[in-house]
């Protein structure tokens, strides 16, 4: 028997932003969820976000988890190209966009990423940061110079050390994964995290639907008057 995966996804311009510069591929059909969140402006995020996951939504599968992450990577790596040719082309200063990836095959999963969108996930109750930031607050408190709860207020908080387009080599960071029955995962934009507290996603992650979770989380997220654009994907994995 192999196991189920159920997902759903939401993304909102959130309450201040003009437009939104991110971008998610819900794909269970594949196993594979992303987010991107673009950065540049002037139509320069949205558009490094949206071709992250048009471009990722093509790849095909290939026969392993380790050849459809391989490929999912060069893809990847190819489109920071694209994005760096692109910048010249224009004659802007930056385009990038951050990204999360979660693929799975039966319970194996892998988490490509670069930047601050993460991955989380709930097992038997306790939540835990799958993915780590590449920020320049997360670098300042892994030196013990800052604390979590300053780092949310920090005046840098915004700057990402990785992103896809930023730097003529793309660095991705990747995780292996165990996946379990009972597993819940999310994967959000900074507009989330940033204004829902772990607590706080620890307990709606809980329910059981994800379409009832993610609606919560950005509904949560734009109580406190969601300053950024806000992504959420949640994934359900039964048996």
């Amino acid at each position: 028997m192999g196991s189920t995966y159920k997902s759903a996804s939401k993304s909102h311009v959130g309450m201040v932003r003009q437009v939104n510069e991110d971008a998610c591929l819900d794909l269970p059909e594949n196993r594979l969820w992303v987010v991107a969140d673009g950065m540049g402006g002037h139509a320069a995020g949205d558009y490094v976000s949206s071709l992250i996951v048009d471009s990722l939504r093509g790849v095909p599968l290939g026969r392993s988890l380790e050849e459809y992450s391989a490929a999912l990577r060069n893809d990847l790596i190819r489109i920071n190209a694209a994005v760096r040719e692109e910048t010249a082309n224009r004659g802007v200063t930056m385009m990038g966009s951050t990204v999360v990836l979660l693929a799975a095959r039966g319970l194996r999963g892998v988490c490509l990423w670069a930047g601050d969108s993460r991955l989380y996930r709930l097992r038997d109750g306790v939540l835990e940061g799958i993915s780590r930031d590449h920020s320049y607050v997360q670098d300042l408190q892994d030196s013990g110079l800052l604390s979590e709860a300053d780092a949310r207020t920090h005046p840098r908080a915004n700057i990402v050390t990785r992103a896809v387009g930023v730097e003529a080599q793309l660095e991705l960071a990747a995780v292996d994964l165990l996946i379990a029955p009972g597993d819940s995962y999310l994967l959000c934009s900074d507009g989330l995290n940033k204004t829902v507290e772990d607590h706080e996603i620890r307990e709606v992650l809980s329910h059981d639907t994800p379409d009832e979770i993610v609606r919560s989380l950005v509904h949560l997220g734009l109580s406190r008057g969601a300053p950024d654009n806000i992504t959420a994907i949640v994934v359900k994995v039964s048996s």
